[in-house]
């Protein structure tokens, strides 16, 4: 394959960056017969890579993050020796990721956000891209991991006073809790339906602003890049504004008197 002829084809520097290193990893796979995976990707970012794994053909990998419907997953790349292992559903995905689980040791231990467990595992040291999804629950989290940090985690994260009163262990992959999509609902009322509306109404800026928002390549529609001002929205589009935040139009719910549109909105948390 031509690597430089398949980069070309983005102008984002970061995609052209992922994209570079996937296809490393698939001609690693060819030439050592072994398994590659990528980092934990956004879902953006799962979009742009699904999009040069089509461009080059190539059809021996898996898209997982370690629970269903999870935001943020990886690509298991595979020779063709493994193939059946994958379809037939055999493959222990505990080789390659972890779920550590972090509990109270009492009902009165602080009870942690999304971003306080993140935070914490930031600052340890980790990067983004080696985390999964946190799945949080009334009485701890259940954290996706690589498990090539699951040991430093293990042994690193009582340093943190936010952790001290919990629990931390390691659990089978498929024991993770089940995650449950939290959303904010909101109601817009925009004078059409128009992306560069949307993108003004969902940033609290002017039509303008979001405009430039559009063309610096920080808006997308169902993950995809989206550059022209005047795409129509649908029902169940999911927008997402870098900087902003994840949205799903779930509802054109009508019309105000005088012909505004009325659009039930749910955001991301």
């Amino acid at each position: 394959m031509d690597k430089n002829n398949i980069i070309d084809k983005w102008k984002n520097d970061e995609d052209r960056i992922q994209v570079s290193k996937l296809i490393d990893k698939i001609n690693a796979v060819e030439k050592q017969n072994k398994i590659q995976y990528t980092d934990f990707l956004s879902p953006i970012e799962l979009q742009t890579l699904k999009k040069a794994l089509n461009i080059i053909g190539y059809k021996n990998y898996m898209i997982y993050g370690g629970v269903e419907n999870a935001q943020r997953n990886i690509i298991i790349l595979y020779p063709e020796k493994l193939e059946e292992l994958f379809t037939s559903n055999q493959f222990d995905y505990n080789s390659i990721l972890n779920t550590i689980r972090i509990s109270q040791v009492s009902s009165n231990s602080e009870k942690l956000e999304h971003r306080q467990y993140l935070g914490g595992l930031i600052k340890l040291g980790l990067r983004r891209e080696k985390i999964g999804d946190i799945i949080v629950k009334d009485e701890g989290a259940d954290i996706v991991v690589l498990k090539e940090i699951t040991k430093f985690i293990i042994l690193n994260v009582h340093e943190l006073t936010r952790f001290r009163n919990y629990n931390v262990e390691v659990v089978n992959i498929a024991n993770t809790v089940k995650k449950e999509q939290e959303f904010d609902e909101m109601k817009i009322i925009i004078s059409s339906l128009r992306l560069d509306n949307i993108v003004a109404s969902l940033a609290k800026t002017s039509r303008g602003k979001a405009e430039e928002i559009i063309k610096d390549e920080r808006v997308f529609i169902n993950y995809e890049s989206q550059q022209k001002n005047t795409k129509q929205i649908k029902e169940n589009d999911i927008i997402t504004i870098r900087g902003v935040g994840k949205y799903l139009i779930k509802e054109i719910a009508g019309n105000t008197k005088n012909g505004r549109y009325v659009v039930i909105v749910n955001k991301y948390v």
